[in-house]
């Protein structure tokens, strides 16, 4: 599926590499290098794009129960594309074993020394 979503300042589009189906990324049409660039008009067009994307991916597949909704900042941070962009990652009941990767604590688990 692609939900072709935009705005003035903003629009939607699929993840090159999705970690989920309908993984789908929220970037402003403006350069800005990363989410601490943006102005407040382009921060309330990813939200009003993030709201309305999250609510198709629910129609589109009802299997959806939760997301994952962040970027990077920088690349110590894993930053790979020097342009802003929102993932938006719809998660299902199951779709990590929860034995060995308890999302439970977020991104904490990016750090290792964090993984308790």
């Amino acid at each position: 599926h692609r939900f072709e979503l935009e705005d003035r300042f903003s629009y939607v589009t699929s993840d090159l590499h999705p970690v989920t189906k309908l993984h789908m990324l929220v970037i402003p049409k403006r350069h800005v290098a990363d989410f601490f660039g943006l102005d407040q008009t382009e921060l309330i067009s990813i939200y009003e794009l993030l709201q309305t994307t999250r609510s198709k991916i629910q129609q589109t597949d009802p299997s959806v129960t939760g997301f994952n909704v962040g970027t990077n900042a920088g690349q110590d941070a894993g930053q790979s594309v020097a342009h802003a962009h929102i993932h938006l990652i719809p998660r299902r009941h199951g779709d990590i074993s929860l034995t060995t990767n308890n999302p439970a604590g977020g991104v904490r688990w990016a750090v290792p020394t964090q993984r308790t």
